[in-house]
């Protein structure tokens, strides 16, 4: 009797062990075996190969997908520079009568691709005591900056002019995010405006001297020049082709050369938006 129980015990523990082993076991152990018979250098360099790609997957993911969320083009500028008259020229090409924004106006623009891209257009006051809160507010998400520019009485503010795009350019959210930014020479329609290039060569000469002014009276403070980006290229003279921004200067009129009962001439800025 006690043979019979313990063949019958050792029949169960077989059955048991049996029934516990997975048709992967084999495997799992060959895999094992050759992971015990590799050089454990090769090991270390495969396990970081492995983990660089992860990281970089990880990256990509979080780049994409951060870049469809910037998905605004946000209409700024100093006051009267017609970013109000543009906004509505871009959404329906009427004509219509504005007057100092003390708000943002936002609303969906189809661009005039074949994708069918659309954007979130939004018009953000110019006074100088609102500009800044309201960049603060949709600068993340920007897709492209379209800076509105007075052609016909620059000459009296570039300096303003200058101090606005420096703002924008030294800032550390909008130079990570790099947005396009199109200057809108704006009211070409008037005799005395002045050309995109000239405006450029201005605001160049303008933004240099700022630099220096600036980095000096920052430096001067703390021995810094504080958390905004540097701009341009140090100990060279400043041009926009130094900005990891994607500038690009361009005329338009939003009243247009027949008045107000004729159509825009924004034809160039139209194309720029539809390439985004």
């Amino acid at each position: 009797m006690e043979t019979d129980n313990t063949v019958g015990s050792n029949m169960g523990e077989k059955e048991d062990m049996e029934a516990s082993e997975t048709p992967f076991d084999p495997y799992i152990e060959s895999l094992r075996q050759q992971l015990e018979d590799q050089d454990p250098v090769l090991l270390i360099a495969v396990i970081v190969a492995l983990a660089v790609v992860v990281i970089t997957c990880v990256f990509l993911k979080y780049f994409l997908s951060s870049k469809t969320v910037r998905s605004a083009v946000l209409l700024v500028g100093l006051c009267d520079a017609g970013k109000t008259l543009l906004f509505s020229r871009l959404l329906s090409g009427k004509f219509k009568r504005t007057q100092t924004s003390i708000t943002d106006s936002s609303a969906p623009y189809k661009a005039k691709n074949d994708r069918g891209s659309t954007w979130t257009l939004i018009d953000l006051p110019g006074h100088d005591s609102l500009r800044s809160q309201y960049l603060e507010k949709f600068k993340s998400s920007a897709r492209a900056i379209v800076f509105v520019v007075d052609s016909a009485i620059f000459q009296k503010e570039v300096r303003d002019v200058a101090e606005f795009l420096y703002m924008l350019l030294t800032d550390t959210v909008i130079s990570r995010n790099a947005p396009a930014l199109l200057v809108a020479c704006n009211k070409q329609d008037i005799t005395m405006a002045k050309s995109a290039k000239l405006i450029q060569q201005q605001l160049e000469k303008e933004l240099n001297t700022l630099r220096v002014t600036r980095s000096a009276a920052l430096s001067s403070q703390d021995g810094s020049v504080g958390g905004s980006v540097f701009l341009g290229k140090k100990g060279k003279d400043f041009e926009f082709s130094q900005v990891p921004l994607k500038v690009k200067f361009m005329e338009c009129s939003a009243r247009g050369s027949k008045g107000e009962e004729g159509d825009a001439d924004i034809e160039s800025l139209e194309k720029s938006l539809a390439k985004l």
